[in-house]
């Protein structure tokens, strides 16, 4: 008999908690991609065993019991911890309650989606972490150096969109963005783009929970443009795929080395507007598989 494939701990727990969540074997095989009798052999061991760990890996489930592991016999080792939203019980709900409400809206829904979002990119960051091959006694080699300035160099604040059909322009916001400056914004940047991508009508826009955002003006304003708004959880940014455009972005940026604060606007432009349509394409094919991962993490912050 053929060995069955070993599962990842992350597939065996996101099985496990999907189970939880209530789907069945079949949706639980459609979503992750395994096969039925997989999935049902994984969920059978954590009802008897309550570990998603493989008995294999350790001995016998007998020995499993009274075992006492330590963080480098579970295969565990030290990486920097990731940064992620403070969040509260109200936000991991309403984030769980989204992707749940959301889990079988069609691609086509999605493809009707405007995703919009504002990040701030410095001008010595990414840049600070970058790797380089050199020989020992060439570090300070202008070629395997990172030039930096007091106080980080500054940074630029872009405003972007983007569907599944391409991105939008990049605006850069100068000063501190009120209401009068997003409704600016929104009227040079988010229209246009939907006449240039061909959304026809139907489409919807997404933006997060700011107050400027959901500020009365700003609500009126959209409601006067026949702008229908996707209903957001508030201090849920992984939910929104712009995500990995800002760090596919910030990564070209670092790349490219700015020197000046005009230097870095244009790059981000330029490298913004390399984002290739199939990109963003897949992003968009895949947010229902992403959203399986938020109610498999329970409402907390997953690696999209």
């Amino acid at each position: 008999m053929a060995k069955t494939k070993e599962l990842s701990k992350d597939v065996r727990d996101k099985i496990v908690d999907l189970h939880k969540a209530g789907m069945g074997y079949k949706t639980i095989t459609k979503q992750l991609g395994e096969k039925v009798t997989t999935v049902g052999a994984m969920i059978r061991k954590w009802k008897k065993h309550k570990i998603t760990v493989n008995p294999s890996a350790w001995g016998s489930m007998q020995d499993l019991t009274s075992w006492s592991f330590n963080d480098h016999e579970n295969g565990l080792k030290s990486f920097s911890a990731r940064k992620v939203p403070l969040l509260k019980k109200t936000h991991v709900q309403v984030c769980l309650k989204f992707a749940s409400e959301h889990l079988n809206d069609s691609e086509e829904n999605w493809m009707k989606v405007l995703w919009s979002d504002e990040t701030k990119i410095e001008l010595f960051g990414i840049n600070s972490t970058c790797h380089v091959w050199r020989r020992r006694n060439a570090a300070y080699d202008p070629k395997n150096t990172i030039p930096t300035v007091k106080h980080g160099g500054g940074n630029i604040m872009p405003w972007g969109c983007f569907s599944a059909k391409g991105t939008g322009h990049l605006h850069r916001i100068k000063g501190t963005m009120d209401r009068s400056m997003f409704h600016q914004i929104l009227g040079e940047n988010l229209l246009p783009l939907a006449r240039a991508l061909k959304m026809g009508r139907g489409w919807v826009f997404q933006h997060d929970n700011d107050p400027k955002h959901t500020a009365k003006a700003t609500k009126e304003w959209l409601k006067k443009k026949h702008i229908k708004v996707l209903e957001w959880p508030s201090q849920s940014p992984d939910l929104n795929p712009i995500e990995n455009l800002w760090r596919k972005l910030k990564l070209q940026v670092a790349k490219r080395q700015p020197q000046n604060l005009n230097d870095l606007e244009r790059i981000c432009k330029k490298e913004w507007d390399k984002i290739p349509p199939e990109m963003c394409a897949n992003l968009v094919a895949n947010y229902k598989k992403h959203l399986t991962s938020v109610i498999a993490s329970k409402g907390f912050a997953t690696k999209y």
